[in-house]
């Protein structure tokens, strides 16, 4: 029996520090949903990057306010973006294909039937969804808070059994992580209040933090969905998650028992 999982892998994770992709970093990341699926996990990747993808792509000699250079570079970095992801899983020989999607789209509805009607057929074809939001078109109040909610929102919509948030951070420490008494929060139990533990800061290249990833787990935990907030800058943290979760930092948030 297949496990379905979504795996969301942020900004800070796919980016270098000059904000441009790291080819090498998203290479790993194939390499590893690859074993994924080789080990009957039905993957479902929600992807940023597309931002840095655009930006490293064109530089622009004259000012813009930040929705238009929001539309410009995710309009080129995802056509960039996609084409990457398309190279690295046709080593492998799987097939990919992309899910844009907007807020409204998780509305009860039509578009909301239509889009977990598309994302099915693709999965039971053996397709793996690469999921991102469609920036071209989403700004302001349209927008997800960030990719965390819309993981979650990807969870839910297909009865995912495990979310896995990657971070460039282990999981939620008691303070900061570069304080030495910090500790990594392992387990967390239904019911259990972190937000003394939770600064409101956001991500160096992405719109999320610790905070959106914190909101994001509970919300879904609570709706019966594993959750696990990992560092995606670890080598093959994907399959070291599912080979030696004991062994791996992580934070886990347990899922409320369906009824």
């Amino acid at each position: 029996m297949k496990h379905r999982i979504v795996v969301k892998v942020g900004s800070n994770v796919l980016t270098r520090p000059d904000g441009k992709l790291d080819v090498t970093r998203m290479s790993a990341l194939v390499d590893q949903i690859a074993w994924l699926r080789q080990h009957d996990y039905e993957v479902i990747l929600v992807s940023s990057g597309a931002m840095a993808s655009g930006r490293g792509e064109l530089k622009v000699d004259h000012d813009m306010d930040s929705v238009e250079q929001r539309q410009l570079f995710s309009a080129l970095g995802q056509a960039k973006l996609i084409g990457l992801y398309y190279d690295l899983f046709r080593e492998y020989r799987m097939h990919v294909g992309q899910v844009l999607t907007m807020k409204e789209n998780f509305n009860p509805g039509e578009q909301y039937d239509n889009q977990r009607a598309c994302m099915t057929v693709m999965l039971e074809n053996d397709v793996l969804p690469i999921v991102n939001e469609n920036d071209t078109v989403s700004v302001t109040e349209l927008m997800f808070t960030d990719n965390d909610e819309l993981s979650g929102l990807i969870a839910k919509m297909m009865q995912a059994e495990t979310l896995v948030l990657l971070s460039n951070i282990d999981g939620i420490f008691t303070a900061s992580p570069d304080d030495p008494e910090a500790q990594l929060i392992r387990t967390v139990e239904p019911g259990t209040d972190l937000s003394q533990y939770i600064k409101a800061e956001k991500s160096a290249f992405g719109r999320g933090g610790m905070s959106s990833k914190y909101k994001t787990a509970s919300l879904s935990a609570a709706q019966g969905i594993r959750v696990i907030i990992a560092n995606g800058t670890r080598d093959g943290i994907l399959i070291q998650l599912t080979q030696q979760p004991h062994d791996t930092p992580h934070t886990e948030f347990v899922p409320v028992a369906k009824g």
